[in-house]
């Protein structure tokens, strides 16, 4: 599950919110990129500004990929612009909407809802956001949930980890492969089981090996990354 209701392959609600980046709707954000998600627990948490501030730095490696990234916390849009200017990023001015004690935000720097009691598709969110934990879920083109990751607040996001998991979503979407353990760009990509060896063979000229196994089976099966 990744968000409450939310299951990997279910769709993201098309919430509507403003941000510091202006009012969105997710989809219509999206557009045909990937995107990502991250909820944080609040504004001026130690943790989260290191990790938004690690964010600020592979912005242009998420552009690589056609990622938008947006955050999701509790607290204003002030508060939002006031956090970016600790971390030494500058914001938009934005409206200061009047419900602080209600409000939500994701944004690329970070949203706010203008009345949770409104918009069926935020209340998704409301138990996340109030919740002691960090999450990161990654969205297709198709706006359809790809992975999600949960961390305690303690606990800092690997970004290292986010851009290969990235790397791998975006390649086993496209090409007939699946990435194996510890696998990062560039490392050989296994073949899917359900692609037979002759169609294989024709899709991946550069060749196939298998593994030796104590079973003797020769279900794992090796290509070089396409």
């Amino acid at each position: 599950i990744a968000m409450p209701g939310l299951l990997l392959g279910d769709e993201a609600p098309n919430f509507e919110a403003d941000t510091t980046h202006g009012r969105i709707r997710f989809h219509e954000f999206l557009g045909d990129s990937w995107g990502i998600l991250f909820s944080h627990p609040r504004d001026f948490t130690p943790v989260c500004t290191t990790e938004l501030g690690q964010a600020a730095k592979l912005a242009s490696e998420f552009s690589k990929r056609n990622v938008k990234m947006i955050a999701l916390s509790i607290d204003s849009v002030e508060d939002h612009l006031s956090w970016s200017k600790v971390q030494g990023t500058r914001r938009p001015q934005e409206p200061c909407l009047h419900q602080r004690p209600r409000a939500r935000r994701i944004g690329d720097g970070k949203i706010q809802n203008r009345n949770t009691g409104h918009g069926l598709h935020l209340r998704v969110l409301r138990n996340l956001i109030l919740s002691p934990c960090a999450q990161v879920f990654v969205f297709g083109p198709d706006k359809k949930l790809k992975l999600s990751i949960l961390y305690p607040a303690t606990t800092g996001r690997n970004f290292d980890e986010i851009l290969r998991v990235v790397d791998s979503l975006q390649l086993t979407a496209y090409k007939k492969v699946a990435t194996p353990v510890n696998w990062k760009p560039g490392d050989s990509v296994m073949v899917i089981p359900s692609l037979p060896d002759d169609e294989a063979k024709k899709l991946f000229p550069k060749g196939i090996f298998t593994k030796d196994l104590p079973s003797g089976k020769k279900y794992l099966r090796y290509t070089p990354q396409p």
